[in-house]
């Protein structure tokens, strides 16, 4: 039961970065879009690695279910955060 809180967190946490750092590229700031499409591209490859490589198929269906539910809540708590306004 704990991958499932802990794939739901990386999925926050990764569309948080990705929303910030969609705002970076708009605003041309280069070095922070380089380092947020980083992270971001790291923690989707290592829950990706870990659903397919470590659980079975019923596990599976559940925890892309609770990845893609974090992966909303982050794109929710970015776009209210003002992190990278002026």
């Amino acid at each position: 039961m704990y991958y499932l809180i802990l794939f739901y967190l990386a999925g926050v946490l990764q569309d948080f970065l990705l929303t910030l750092n969609w705002r970076f590229i708009a605003k041309e700031r280069t070095a922070y879009a380089v380092l947020f499409s980083f992270l971001t591209t790291v923690i989707s490859m290592l829950v990706i690695y870990n659903i397919i490589t470590r659980l079975d198929s019923d596990r599976s269906i559940i925890a892309i279910l609770i990845y893609a539910l974090g992966i909303a809540t982050g794109t929710l708590i970015a776009m209210k955060v003002k992190i990278g306004e002026k």
